[in-house]
């Protein structure tokens, strides 16, 4: 409810002038802010909208604004502590204490539709965290799809996840680094990923080619980010190589580029990662991975999670 600005001006106040003329001052801000956020941001929200407001330790300025937004009608909440406790437990959950059910990755090649795959999971009876839709990126170079949350942000999502897991039945996450676009993984759920079984899903070249020219159609469909994007990758392949994919991106043939990034770039990182790992692999052949086959996918996945978690 108060700027960084406003806040220090009113400390300022407290602690030289007097407590009360602080509190004064504080309350004609809360209540200006108020305003432009009932007429602004806030304008639109329904008489059901349940909001929870808090500020940095959960006192006077998130007293007085739930106060004016229950008298509204909405039904709202503080938090106890403010954003001060509510950062701690997040701290806690996500460096301190060990991913608590028995956690399953997700492998595959590029373009095996492990994400598609991993959110299906849930109605075969498997628990999931989606940690690239916790990041907004798919995880490389072609991953953006937006503005990514904070590395604070993104903890608090993750911890509220992993809260919410129950700790008798696997959970299971997809392969990643350590990093998702500019989200890193906090050590615990890494360390967790990096011990822990593998089910792999193991399409044939020319399905996952097709795959990818229809999931990033996004990125196809605006021909100056595709082209930007294939740019990134001149530090790590030859030039002749990139301009062979400019060629292919500018004619639209997305599905031998594809190809071709796979052969040249991705497979052969996913093939030397895998080569350091000494973790139980179980495979999934898929030779179909259209919208209609993912489904059928999904259910042997499950039953492999399941066959690795003992359950």
């Amino acid at each position: 409810m108060l700027s960084d600005e406003e806040r220090a001006r009113v400390g300022t106040i407290y602690k030289q002038v007097s407590p009360f003329t602080a509190r004064k001052l504080g309350a004609a801000l809360v209540a200006r802010n108020a305003a432009a956020h009932l007429e602004g941001a806030l304008a639109d929200k329904p008489g059901g909208w349940r909001p929870l407001v808090y500020c940095w330790r959960g006192g006077q300025r998130s007293g007085s604004f739930a106060l004016i937004l229950g008298q509204i009608g909405w039904r709202v909440e503080t938090l106890v502590g403010g954003y001060k406790t509510w950062r701690g437990l997040v701290v806690r959950e996500v460096y301190d204490t060990p991913v608590r059910p028995k956690v399953v990755v997700l492998d595959g090649n590029t373009g095996s539709a492990k994400t598609d795959i991993l959110n299906l999971l849930p109605g075969f009876g498997v628990q999931v965290i989606d940690l690239e839709g916790l990041a907004r990126h798919r995880g490389s170079l072609f991953g953006n799809i937006g503005p990514q949350p904070s590395q604070k942000a993104f903890e608090g999502a993750l911890a509220l996840a992993l809260a919410g897991l129950d700790p008798a039945r696997p959970v299971v996450v997809e392969a990643e680094s350590s990093k998702i676009g500019n989200c890193r993984l906090p050590p615990e759920i890494w360390k967790a990923m990096v011990a822990a079984p593998r089910v792999a899903i193991a399409a044939p070249h020319a399905v996952r080619a097709e795959y990818l020219a229809r999931a990033y159609g996004n990125l196809t469909a605006d021909a100056g980010r595709l082209a930007a994007t294939v740019d990134l990758m001149r530090p790590m392949q030859p030039v002749e190589v990139i301009e062979g994919w400019q060629t292919l991106a500018g004619a639209g043939d997305y599905v031998t580029l594809a190809d071709s990034l796979m052969e040249r770039h991705y497979d052969p990182r996913y093939t030397k990662h895998r080569a350091r790992m000494a973790v139980p692999m179980v495979e999934v052949t898929a030779d179909d991975l259209s919208p209609a086959a993912l489904p059928g996918v999904a259910a042997r996945v499950a039953e492999a999670v399941r066959g690795l978690a003992g359950v």
